[in-house]
């Protein structure tokens, strides 16, 4: 039988035009979220969710088995600054994890900084940090309840003493110190009418670049750089590896592209004092430069220009001809370069992504020439550390199946080969027991999709597995194999399989995979995601019934528009903190950033196409007998001002409305608001497990999965 959900008002007059196409919006009120009916609202849906996933008998065998898996010790690469080296470690279940300092790697570590600290339970966190040049002093950023704005302090480094220095009002900010440590470039938004706690929707623009003097007022900072006439723009500055010049990198939106002007301060006899008489090297948005290193005017940048898999040029400042840029190390004519790091000097460290698994490689800074490469297993280079002074790197591997392996290697051997410097094992867990596969299937239009299956060893292709399908898709972020206890929970616990397909949209070949699945490309994303899911159903690891899809953000996007097109193909559906409005998500916060990546509702032809796969604006009683929407959870969060929680609030309504009352609907269709938590950055420990216990019981119950010891 059909559930009774909380009832919400429909305001059917409420109607807005699009270039002569009327659109209702009945439940636009949902947009205000310090109205008594809004809070109202989400009250009534959590009253409906939460005694549901409690009833779950699954959920508290997943909390108890993930709170003893996730206890285990989580390590950062250990990196330099000035004499001392630093690292994160996390002892396991710790909220937040912990800076150490130590002199040399042999001492003991001492707490340097601990997060946890910040508040009693754990929704400070630390977001965002830079020491100066010689090590002495540092800045961090502090974000409350997940919000994207951040608040920077100061310490001496030396006996972790507190600075009275305090910067309020960033957000999207760089941190970069001058070297004489006398100051720190950031940057933030003037005030704005209302409250700046992460639970407003209003829109952010007017970034501006300012100066901060240590030991002065933030009223006394310097502007260096503002954009009135182009409100979209965000300019992060970075200071060069020799200190002689400032980088101001521009963007407008999400796209790998930026303007590139720069300063040399050696020649403000008097400074840093106002507005800095920026040189415009690169003033149009024809594509990314991202600093690598210089040596005097000879800059090294890492670009997509013409070599959309990216590739190194050498800029002369003292002669900046775009006839006269020179290739360093040229684009590959497959593999993405990711990124790249000088190290000792004259070496160059390149990370590539061939297949969408990680290829780290030494190459030599005056000529390009390829050196050697590291070895490494299929998987992800998460962590790196490694400055131009420096003679040693450390890097971070991780995978499907191990946790992570952080690598040493000293540039001052002959041998140049790395050593395991540390190893996480999980205790209870024994990765010989399962498997991963890379398998490439067809999209609708023969396209290729790379995708990862993980799943016990000798399993039966006989179609009796649940399925977990995990999608992005988009702003050129690659899903690269990553450790996650949650879904190798479900793997061995539920009996699952899990799968991960790198659709377009994302980095996974450069930004031609990028474009194939941006603006009216967009459709390619999720027929791409659900010819996955057709060919999981067709190879018998599971069938329609028990594959659960799940996305967030973008990927909420995704779910959320691949169960309006086609519900028959999934039993359940996760969609977290997702863009559900896409007719107006420009209009909140940073909402306006992505127009990039979606188009904007107030240009005809992009209108045309958002329109056509909106998940709010496409939500229709699905056709066919015994045909019914997948049970769906949403999950959002009060202080998400990335993607505001009014997403999934409209999103929700219009579904419970539309299918919901439908006596053929009998699958439940949920959201969750939690509060104090944001769009995912920096939440506690305790809020990550009872997350994933919630969805996972969610899955189990509603795909009426056994709990197997």
């Amino acid at each position: 039988m059909a559930l009774h959900y909380p009832e919400a008002k429909r305001l059917d007059s409420q109607i807005d035009d699009y270039h002569g196409c009327k659109i209702p919006d009945p439940y636009k009120w949902l947009e205000d979220p310090d109205s008594e009916e809004t809070k109202a609202y989400v009250e009534a849906q959590n009253k409906l969710t939460l005694p549901f996933l409690e009833k779950c008998p699954v959920r508290e065998k997943f909390k108890a088995r993930m709170t003893e898996l996730y206890d285990y010790p989580k390590y950062s690469c250990h990196f330099r600054k000035g004499t001392r080296y630093f690292h994160f470690f996390n002892t396991g279940l710790q909220n937040q994890s912990v800076m150490y300092v130590q002199n040399s790697l042999d001492d003991d570590p001492q707490v340097f900084l601990d997060p946890n600290k910040f508040s009693d339970d754990g929704t400070v966190a630390l977001r965002g940090y830079a020491f100066t040049e010689d090590g002495e002093y540092f800045a961090y950023g502090l974000s409350t309840s997940g919000s994207d704005w951040v608040k920077i302090k100061f310490l001496k480094v030396d006996g972790a003493t507190e600075l009275s220095d305090i910067l309020e009002r960033v957000k999207f900010s760089c941190m970069a110190w001058t070297h004489d440590a006398k100051g720190i470039f950031y940057n933030c938004y003037l005030k704005q009418d209302g409250k700046s706690d992460g639970t407003e929707t209003s829109v952010n623009l007017h970034q501006k670049l300012y100066y901060h003097k240590l030991g002065f007022l933030q009223s006394e900072d310097i502007l260096c750089a503002e954009f009135p006439d182009n409100p979209k723009w965000m300019g992060g500055a970075e200071v060069s590896d020799d200190g002689q010049y400032v980088l101001l990198s521009i963007r407008e939106g999400c796209d790998p592209v930026n303007r590139l002007w720069y300063c040399d301060l050696k020649k403000l006899p008097d400074g840093i004092k106002g507005i800095l008489p920026w040189v415009k090297l690169v003033d149009n948005f024809d594509a990314e430069y991202e600093y690598i290193t210089n040596e005097g005017t000879i800059f090294t940048f890492k670009t997509n220009l013409n070599a959309p898999c990216y590739c190194l040029i050498n800029i002369d400042f003292s002669d900046p001809d775009p006839s006269k840029w020179k290739t360093l190390v040229p684009e590959h004519e497959k593999d993405v370069l990711e990124w790249a790091g000088c190290v000792k000097t004259n070496f160059l460290v390149l990370c590539y992504l061939h297949d969408v698994k990680h290829v780290l490689q030494l190459h030599d800074l005056a000529t390009g020439t390829h050196l050697k490469a590291f070895p490494l297993d299929v998987g992800s280079i998460v962590g790196y550390s490694g400055q131009k002074k420096d003679s040693e790197i450390f890097y971070q591997f991780t995978s499907f199946l191990t946790p992570s392996i952080i690598y040493h290697c000293d540039l001052t051997k002959d041998n140049l080969e790395p050593r395991i410097f540390r190893e996480v094992t999980v205790k209870g867990f024994n990765p010989s027991d399962y498997q991963t596969v890379q398998i490439f299937y067809p999209s609708k239009d023969g396209t290729l999709i790379p995708m990862f299956i993980v799943h016990k060893k000798q399993i039966k292709l006989d179609k009796s597995h649940p399925a977990f399908l995990y999608g992005y898709g988009g702003f050129n972020i690659s899903l690269t194999p990553s450790y996650s206890v949650s879904r190798l929970i479900f793997v061995r616990h539920l009996g699952g399989v899990l799968a991960i397909a790198n659709i377009r949209g994302g980095g996974e070949y450069g930004e031609s995979w990028h474009k194939g699945g941006m603006l009216e490309n967009k459709q390619n994303c999720f027929d791409d995601f659900q010819c996955a899911a057709e060919i999981l159903i067709k190879e018998g690891y599971t069938t329609s019934k028990k594959l659960t899809i799940n996305g967030g953000s973008n990927g909420g996007l995704l779910v959320a528009a691949c169960v309006n097109q086609r519900p028959d193909l999934f039993g359940c559906a996760v969609a977290q903190v997702g863009v559900m409005d896409m007719l107006k998500f420009h209009k909140f916060t940073i909402g306006h950033a992505w127009t990039t990546d979606f188009g904007c509702s107030e240009f005809k032809e992009q209108f045309d196409y958002l329109i056509r796969y909106s998940p709010l604006h496409n939500i229709k009683m699905p056709e066919g007998e015994g045909v019914q929407y997948p049970a769906m959870l949403l999950m959002t969060a009060d202080h998400d001002d990335r993607v505001v929680p009014l997403h999934s609030m409209k999103f929700i309504a219009t579904l419970q409305h539309v299918v919901g009352q439908n006596p053929n609907q009998v699958n439940p269709l949920f959201i969750y608001v939690d509060t104090k938590a944001g769009h995912g950055a920096g939440k506690p420990t305790a809020k990550v497990i009872q997350e994933v216990s919630d969805m996972y019981a969610f899955i189990a119950q509603t795909l009426q999965l056994e709990w197997i010891d």
